[in-house]
């Protein structure tokens, strides 16, 4: 058989064609000694097409299996031959595209996949290299279906895993092809699925041909990666329904090579996915940021954040795709790209919070990487960022557009303190304790001496910001578990955080309790409790209680005086409203369930007995409700705790009085102050002392028990802490001083004493009243110092310690002339030695001498 039976397309150039082989076949299959005719065993007929997807087309049949196989194994036998088999290949088939005959394309490529398949040699590179520029004409096509068969032979050769890389091999312009095909805009639905999906199985087949061999083309770099992401991406976004099952026509068992490789109707969504999820899963550390900024720029691009959920999706992918450990460098790409958008409109910011809360929570499960902090510094960055958009940004439109503008600051504000509370619930105890003290620290605390005028932007700014750090505070503390109270609240930590218990502002008051509130309860107790239900049987509430541990016992015997003065000064703010008063109830009764010791409850129950004199004191005029409230609130408090002391006497005066009350005072029990339409009376004089709880007998009851009976009888009074005073301790020391002169220690007179004041309940509430003065004028000063030594010239602080030098200088030598003069002689004179003058005087006697008192025995 000659060329022309076997090759009908090779025609005039088999002379050329043979010319390029020699050789002869050893292996007596009777091809005599030239077999070159036979490399190419094709029949003259080519696979089943439409007249209308390849017109002109009349062949019937396919390869010629024996002629096929006979080409295979004189390729394996001579695989030297393999780069001119290619070439002769390219050369044709680029001719046969040109002149339309696509049959002769298609067994030419399916020869091709066949041969490639089956010669895994070290000389396949160089076969390779005219395959790829085939496949590359077919990718350069107008026909589809063209662009569909050269897609599969990529695909069948991307699944060939070489012996040998080849270095100098460039997949650029089969990235840039199969993005394109990605975005394929093809007027017939199901062609445009099926050439989507072709460049999606492209894009997919470079991955794995390049990705894991860094000796390949470095597929990672930006300019790839740019047309990658966003294909597989705008597939992803793309959600068209399944096209439908066409029944009574099953497909061949031998497909057309068209459609082998179409045979599953895949939505291109689905394999998109598929395929970032392989690509992210091979991505390198190094590679990680060049395989999200695509991602971040698309969703920018696409308007994409705002509805969140195709954003959430994608970030849900990647980071359930790429490996654990480098989680931590996508949260550090969000962050950065939310300080780069901190400008624009508050739905995207938080449409990337949300998206970050979510990745972050997946990131704490394997490994966040030293971003811990600084994922709540960039949050709280921009919460300062968000109020101050809100009270100096620029609105358009009047009131309206203002206050819709708020209303998105304020939705933007929740979801970044929500994303503080869900990725702190992920990290560990000593994590979220340094969180909470790194989130508390950037609190502003008003200065003793406020320089902005009430109501100015200035004000509405710190005001604001105490008020969000402190929900994002609560956010943490909610989720924090820890068993000793000790390392829980450090003494700086409770320090600030009760300062901030005395602001002016209710809210900020409440968050304080609560957040104090979320320290103490270990055991889920504070939302069983509430004033109403501790009238009653307070067993069916289910409490939870443990005995006090050691480190506990410690820390109320170091904090204890502390927080009860403080909730002692809370009560008596006039401001306080219904929510206040139920935060301090769950709070005495958790400090009585979680820490509480005998010395612990015996202060309790006085400071409970503390607040119903406060309510009567007419000093305070505190307001109706206020009155009802504290009563009420004392009332529901000893009747939980007489329950659980389990002190008959004691329970039974509780309930004595509570019953009084319910005949003759209802609005001092809690089911009517603290319901939806409380009910007061401002007339608290009028009632008889059986409503009332009497310290006295409260006294004896428990101390007959073994409580200390002399604590009971004493009323409480707020005991000053050491940093009250510091002040004090500070002007004290300064008025010490060795001034002995002589004039003074000679004089027989001495100044009388004064009388000690006499200490009364006026006097300790003066002196509490003035020592917050104090103290805040301490802290400025202290503030003032600072900045002067950071911001003042070197000239002016050098004068200034100067002088004070030169001023310690006189003093001491003052104090050393009084001190060390030598006493005067008995002949009257003084030594010379000290620069005083040679001056003569009477003599005096040794008799009249003064000598020290530790001198004379």
């Amino acid at each position: 058989m000659g060329i022309t039976g076997i090759i009908p397309w090779a025609g005039n150039n088999r002379d050329h064609f043979w010319a390029g082989f020699h050789g002869n076949h050893r292996d007596g299959s009777g091809l005599g000694t030239n077999p070159i005719p036979l490399l190419l065993a094709l029949s003259g007929l080519a696979p089943s097409f439409s007249r209308e997807s390849f017109p002109g087309a009349g062949f019937q049949d396919g390869l010629v299996k024996t002629n096929m196989e006979k080409l295979t194994f004189y390729a394996l036998s001579a695989p030297e031959k393999l780069d001119r088999i290619g070439a002769y290949l390219s050369e044709r088939l680029i001719r046969d595209v040109s002149r339309h005959r696509y049959g002769y394309v298609c067994i030419a490529m399916e020869a091709l996949d066949q041969l490639l398949m089956a010669c895994h040699c070290q000389s396949i590179n160089l076969f390779v290299e005219s395959f790829l520029k085939m496949v590359a004409k077919l990718l350069e096509s107008d026909k589809p279906n063209l662009q569909i068969l050269g897609t599969n032979s990529f695909v069948k050769f991307a699944n060939i895993e070489e012996d040998t890389p080849s270095y100098h091999r460039s997949y650029d312009f089969f990235v840039s092809r199969f993005s394109e095909m990605c975005h394929s805009s093809h007027a017939d639905p199901d062609v445009r699925a099926r050439i989507r999906r072709a460049g999606i199985r492209g894009l997919q087949g470079v991955v794995r041909k390049t990705a894991s061999d860094e000796l390949q083309a470095n597929i990672w770099e930006p300019q790839h990666m740019d047309k990658i992401l966003p294909s597989l991406l705008f597939n992803l976004q793309q959600q068209p329904p399944a096209p439908p099952q066409r029944h009574g026509s099953a497909r061949s068992r031998s497909p057309s090579p068209l459609q082998a490789a179409d045979t599953e109707q895949e939505i291109p969504a689905e394999l998109a996915e598929r395929c970032l999820r392989e690509l992210l899963g091979r991505a390198a550390f190094g590679n990680i940021k060049n395989a999200i900024k695509p991602v971040l720029i698309h969703l920018d691009n696409h308007s994409l954040w705002e509805p969140k959920v195709f954003a959430r999706g994608c970030f849900r992918i990647i980071m359930y795709s790429i490996q654990p450990q480098h989680s931590h460098l996508v949260i550090q790409q969000l962050l950065g790209h939310l300080d780069a958008n901190s400008r624009s409109a508050a739905p995207i910011r938080a449409g990337i919070v949300e998206v970050l809360s979510e990745a972050a929570v997946i990131a704490a499960s394997g490994s966040v990487g030293p971003t811990v902090l600084e994922v709540f510094n960039t949050l709280l960055r921009q919460l300062r960022l968000s109020i101050d958009h809100g009270l100096s940004g620029s609105f358009e439109g009047g009131a309206a557009a203002r206050k819709a503008k708020e209303h998105e600051e304020r939705m933007f504000q929740e979801a970044v303190i929500k994303t503080i509370g869900s990725f702190s619930g992920t990290l560990p105890p000593y994590q979220q304790s340094e969180v909470m003290v790194f989130i508390l620290n950037k609190v502003p605390l008003p200065p003793a001496r406020p320089s902005l005028e009430p109501g100015s932007d200035g004000e509405n700014r710190n005001r604001l910001t105490q008020v969000m750090l402190l929900k994002s505070l609560l956010q943490v503390s909610v989720g924090f578990q820890s068993s000793n109270m000790l390392t829980a609240l450090p003494s700086a930590f409770l320090d600030r955080l009760l300062s901030a218990a005395l602001l002016e502002d209710p809210e900020i008051r409440l968050f304080v309790l609560e957040i104090l509130s979320s320290f103490i309860d270990r055991h889920g107790n504070r939302h069983k409790v509430s004033p109403g239900s501790a009238i009653g049987d307070v067993s069916v509430l289910k409490l939870k209680v443990e005995k006090c541990s050691r480190q506990d016992s410690v820390f109320m015997k170091k904090h204890g005086q502390q927080l009860f003065r403080h909730l002692f000064l809370v009560s008596k703010e006039r401001d306080n409203g219904r929510e206040h008063f139920r935060a301090l109830f769950r709070l005495l009764v958790l400090l009585s369930l979680e820490l509480a010791s005998d010395d612990v409850i015996v202060d309790l129950v006085r400071l409970a007995l503390a607040l119903q004199e406060l309510a009567q004191s007419p000093e305070e005029q505190l307001p109706p409700y206020n009155r009802c409230a504290l009563l009420a609130l004392g009332a529901a408090y000893l009747s939980l705790i007489s329950q659980l002391l389990t002190v008959p006497p004691f329970f039974q005066h509780i309930q004595e009085v509570i019953q009084s009350r319910q005949k003759e005072a209802p609005f001092l029990l809690p089911e009517e102050v603290f319901g939806e339409n409380p009910r007061v009376s401002g007339s608290l004089e009028q009632l008889g002392p059986e409503v009332f709880f009497w310290q006295s007998k409260i006294s004896e009851i428990l101390g007959s028990s073994g409580y200390s009976l002399e604590r009971l009888s004493i009323p409480y009074v707020p005991q000053l802490t050491d940093e009250d005073r510091l002040s004090k301790r500070k002007s004290i020391g300064e008025t010490i001083s060795l001034q002995v002169e002589v004039e003074s220690r000679n004089s027989p007179e001495r100044e009388q004493r004064a009388p000690a004041e006499e200490i009364t309940y006026e006097t300790l509430k003066k002196a509490i009243v003035d020592s917050v003065a104090v103290e805040e004028q301490e802290r400025e000063r202290r503030r003032q110092v600072v900045e002067k030594f950071q911001k003042a010239p070197f000239e002016e602080i050098a004068a200034h310690c100067g002088a004070r030098a030169s001023l310690l200088r006189s003093k001491l030598n003052q104090i050393f002339e009084i001190t060390i003069r030598p006493p005067p002689s008995p002949s009257g004179t003084i030594a010379a030695a000290y620069g005083q003058s040679q001056s003569q005087s009477h003599s005096i006697p040794v008799y009249e001498m003064k000598f020290p008192d530790l001198c004379v025995y």
